[in-house]
């Protein structure tokens, strides 16, 4: 596997494997590649401890690295999943906040490492990129949900 020329790099504390599993489980054109092992002590771990995993969620190539609990996520980073229904949206939605994540505002939430994810039916981006009426319909209907709802954006864009 050649190395990617720009690589994202998330920090976990110690669960960049199990992290990156679950995405290659939840996300399509997702999977988990190399796991390399510390070779010597470090700060946060010992030698043979899992230091770095190469892991692509949905296209894009990541490197979890396990640096210990120094630094943790916030909403300045986050994943932005496009759907194309409330099946897919509901179905990305309920396996990040079902596996101890937690439900944020506008169709953001986050998983049980902290990572944030935007979870964006088609439907929304394309009435936001529309604009006037239709865009600010769209824009309010969405400011007052948790996880999106498709028929209600859609009905909002119709006015």
């Amino acid at each position: 596997m050649a190395i990617a020329k720009n690589t994202i790099c998330l920090w976990y504390d110690k669960d960049a494997e199990a992290a990156a599993r679950f995405y290659a489980e939840t996300f399509p054109d997702s999977s988990v590649g190399a796991i390399h092992r510390a070779p010597g002590d470090y700060p946060s771990g010992k030698a043979g401890d899992v230091l770095t995993v190469e892991f692509t969620v949905a296209g894009i190539p990541c490197l979890g690295l396990n640096g210990g609990p120094a630094f943790r996520h916030n909403e300045a980073f986050s994943f932005q999943i496009a759907t194309d229904d409330q099946e897919e949206t509901d179905r990305y939605w309920n396996a990040i906040v079902g596996n101890g994540g937690q439900e944020s505002a506008c169709g953001w939430c986050k998983d049980k490492w902290g990572v944030s994810w935007q979870i964006t039916p088609r439907v929304l981006t394309e009435a936001l990129a529309v604009g006037g009426d239709e865009a600010k319909r769209a824009f309010d209907a969405m400011m007052s949900m948790t996880k999106i709802d498709v028929a209600a954006i859609e009905a909002a864009r119709r006015g």
